[in-house]
């Protein structure tokens, strides 16, 4: 009888070589628990944990999970009504929370350097009867990089990511674990500052931050992130990490990864992390995460984003003045889409207050030339191999993979209807005509209206995944304290 990972007909050579050695290197280690981790809609890992000695066998034979988790909102309620009868119509395989299966990656495996003993290795989510489940968000950024290489190009993304840490106070007697204040979703804890802010990249700021920057830069290099610089930002406790470019799904893989471990690795020293856009205090600046991005032909290896000479008659406002031909279609993509791509780069209600204007923020869906201030910033020159695309969109809070999945589907979009795009702004700020939404309803209502997204993402995806964040919007509504809800939803949880 064949095992779970052959019916899945994903075991190869490849991969149980990665198994006998994975193997090997927990028998080696001493190593007594291994975490088998699963990214969900929101960009969160979760998952199971299994003594050693059954990890090896899991990887084969695969680890049951209840189905709720790709069903859950911001705050863990399930979205549908899996107990009724037409509860889940629309979503085979989901009814009455029966189980799906977790099938580990042993390639990925790794120790944890922040806990004891401890292993960890990436999974994906399986149907018990070995069907892939579309609704991982894993898999559809490996569905849209298909097709990207269907039509000739790899992808490669580099990571600038903002976020804020804060000292917890009383950290032995966070209210978080106040069995007394326990709710759905738990108040967020009390917290001090790690550096005063409005200073940007500060050597001073920079000293007084050393410790938890430090345990961001060891657990990063640790687990093998190309982790680059950490900065410190202009808000009071911002910092940003850089990471070096690598291929798209890795990318993802590392950002998630990255957001989990800096912030259990830093729990255990007294502080918090967090991912949120703009954390609940009076005086803050917003995170953004920029997402550069560039295609590679696979065909000759070369930047497929550079041109050897800028284009005849042409001025630097002209998109080839810098982009080949195929890179002009593909950032015209990128602004046909914008308005629908909103809802995955920028997922959560309050990552909506940081599109304003001479905020080193996006306002308008709008190009510019190594402009801060347009949504799509585009780097480079002719002859330059680092010519790129600098998406500034996106919130630290997003799932990776659906941020750069819709990254790939709008170029393509655009390179297959060769779209030009209009002359690079000049003045990001001054025009509402392309304004971008300004809440997370607006942006999954044109992400509904998005023909060529529903096409391309699968209705399925786009249903489940409107569902989803349209409860959250729903029970924001009906807070009687929004700025609570905020402190609870995002500020303690992300």
């Amino acid at each position: 009888m064949s095992r779970f990972a052959e019916q899945c007909g994903i075991h190869d050579a490849a991969r149980q070589s990665h198994l006998e050695r994975t193997a090997k290197l927990i028998q080696a280690s001493g190593v007594e628990l291994v975490r088998f981790a699963w990214c969900d809609l929101h960009g969160m890992l979760r998952g199971k944990t299994l003594v050693a000695s059954a990890a090896v066998k899991a990887m084969m034979d695969g680890v049951g999970m209840v189905s709720t988790l790709l069903l859950k909102d911001s705050a863990d309620r399930t979205a549908y009504k899996v107990f009724e009868t037409d509860g889940t119509l629309d979503l085979p395989g989901f009814q009455f929370a029966g189980n799906l299966m977790l099938l580990a990656d042993p390639g990925s495996y790794q120790p944890l350097p922040w806990t004891h003993k401890t292993g960890w290795v990436q999974c994906q989510t399986w149907h018990a009867d070995g069907q892939p489940v579309t609704l991982d968000t894993r898999r559809v950024l490996q569905t849209a990089l298909a097709r990207l290489n269907d039509a000739g190009y790899r992808m490669t993304c580099g990571l600038e990511v903002e976020f804020h840490i804060y000292k917890i106070k009383g950290h032995t007697a966070d209210k978080q674990l106040d069995p007394s204040q326990s709710d759905w979703p738990g108040p967020a804890p009390d917290v001090d500052l790690i550096h005063p802010g409005y200073s940007l990249l500060s050597e001073q700021w920079s000293d007084m931050a050393d410790e938890p920057l430090r345990i961001v830069q060891h657990t990063a290099q640790a687990l093998g992130l190309p982790l680059l610089s950490l900065e410190i930002e202009l808000g009071p406790s911002q910092v940003e990490a850089v990471f070096e470019a690598t291929d798209a799904l890795k990318a993802a893989d590392n950002m998630v990864l990255f957001r989990s471990a800096v912030c259990q690795a830093l729990r255990r020293a007294g502080y918090h992390a967090t991912f949120m856009c703009r954390p609940p205090f009076p005086h803050i600046m917003s995170s953004g995460w920029h997402l550069h991005q560039s295609l590679t032909d696979i065909e000759t290896g070369a930047n497929a984003f550079m041109r050897a000479a800028p284009l005849q008659g042409s001025s630097n406002t002209d998109a080839q003045h810098t982009l080949s031909s195929m890179g002009e279609h593909y950032l015209a993509g990128l602004l046909a889409h914008a308005h629908s791509m909103t809802a995955f780069c920028t997922p959560t209600i309050n990552g909506y207050a940081r599109f304003q204007p001479n905020a080193l923020a996006p306002h308008a869906a709008v190009w510019g030339r190594d402009n801060r201030g347009a949504m799509l910033r585009v780097i480079g020159g002719a002859n330059d191999k680092a010519t790129r695309i600098e998406n500034r969109m996106g919130e630290p809070a997003a799932n990776p993979y659906l941020y750069l999945a819709s990254q790939i589907y709008a170029g393509l979009d655009g390179i297959e209807r060769q779209l030009t795009a209009p002359p690079a702004t000049t003045a990001p700020y001054a025009t509402d005509d392309a304004r971008l939404p300004g809440s997370l309803g607006q942006a999954l209502d044109a992400l509904n209206h998005d023909e060529a997204f529903a096409k391309a993402f699968g209705e399925d995806v786009i249903n489940h995944y409107t569902r989803i964040r349209q409860q959250e919007i729903t029970r924001h509504e009906a807070a009687a304290d929004k700025n609570e809800w905020q402190r609870r939803e995002y500020f303690g949880r992300i």
